[in-house]
């Protein structure tokens, strides 16, 4: 098969590889769409020691089921592969289940290839009505719903009456605020430094956008939630610096692993912290269901490439030539 291979820091090729063996309890899947993730670019740049050269990645994937008595379905694709014994998967918290395995990261390879093997319980239908790109979003938006469903645990005012904030206006932090507008928050602002990107978001006519990088910014303390979809030691500062006492801060992005928190701030003023790693099986289907259903929107929101191009596309999103929130790569 093809397959986009992740050789070096900033180099990939699309090259031949053998075919996945699925095992017994595995479907071999066609991939038809496949995304960019941040994990990715932290990957394609040489940033992230869990994803060694050389290794397919992409994890965010949706095609058909390509033998068996389940030929020819469409499917999309939970990456997470997780043992379904240990504590965490007892108490409905999959994603910290202890043996987890992700596809793209060692041992499993990833989607940016023609063909991907998954456990059956990892394959999700899709109905006719969904395209496999809108599909393949059902990852990106599944962390941000996990994000809010979180949040919901640490607010006290009820969702129509909540003023939120998200950092970072790509596909984990559009992803977080459509989650929120599915729960009924009204109000519901996203920060975003790329002016294409902004635009974007506001011809949604569902958010209020602003630069983070100018100086006319919202007012300090003044959001209920806020969800930082960035992760970098800046905007955990801005976090801290928006949210409202009593507030809440959920965390999402992996960018930078140290700095920006304003511990005396949250104690004092009881600024409720939490931290979130992808989503649990139900979470997903969850995701899954309310996107089948249209309630997140026209998913109008990608960049469509061939996978050939892969390279092209990474070194695009590198030097901030991208405006989408979200790539998707066609083998």
């Amino acid at each position: 098969m093809k397959a986009l291979v992740y050789t070096a820091p900033e180099q990939l090729a699309f090259r031949d590889m053998p075919d996945p063996a699925p095992s017994e309890d595995e479907e071999l899947v066609e991939i038809e769409a496949s995304g960019i993730c941040g994990s990715d670019m932290h990957a394609f740049l040489g940033h992230d020691e869990r994803r060694p050269a050389p290794l397919i990645l992409g994890h965010e994937a949706a095609g058909t089921i390509a033998s068996g008595p389940r030929a020819g379905e469409r499917v999309v694709i939970n990456p997470l592969v997780t043992c379904g014994r240990c504590w965490a998967c007892r108490q409905g918290r999959s994603n910290l289940c202890e043996s987890r395995e992700i596809i793209s990261m060692p041992p499993r390879a990833g989607a940016f290839a023609r063909y991907v093997s998954m456990p059956r319980q990892n394959l999700i239908a899709v109905p006719e009505t969904v395209s496999s790109e809108q599909a393949a979003l059902t990852e990106p938006l599944a962390c941000g719903w996990h994000a809010v469903r979180l949040a919901g645990a640490m607010l006290v005012e009820p969702w129509p009456a909540v003023t939120a904030l998200v950092l970072g206006g790509g596909a984990i932090g559009l992803g977080a605020a459509l989650a929120l507008k599915d729960r009924g928050a009204e109000r519901v602002w996203i920060s975003e430094p790329n002016a294409q990107r902004r635009d974007g978001i506001e011809a949604t006519g569902r958010f209020e956008t602003f630069d983070p990088l100018s100086k006319d910014l919202p007012d300090a303390a003044s959001f209920d939630l806020v969800i930082d979809a960035v992760g970098l030691a800046a905007t955990r500062a801005a976090a801290c610096r928006f949210a409202r006492p009593g507030g809440a801060i959920v965390h999402i992005g992996l960018a930078e692993g140290t700095g920006g928190l304003d511990v005396r701030r949250m104690t004092l003023q009881e600024i409720s912290f939490v931290g979130t790693y992808t989503y649990t099986d139900a979470d997903f289907r969850d995701t899954a269901a309310a996107l089948f259903a249209g309630r997140l929107g026209m998913l109008d929101w990608v960049d469509i490439r061939p996978l050939s191009d892969g390279l092209r596309a990474f070194e695009d999103l590198r030097d901030g030539r991208v405006a989408a929130p979200k790539i998707l790569l066609r083998p």
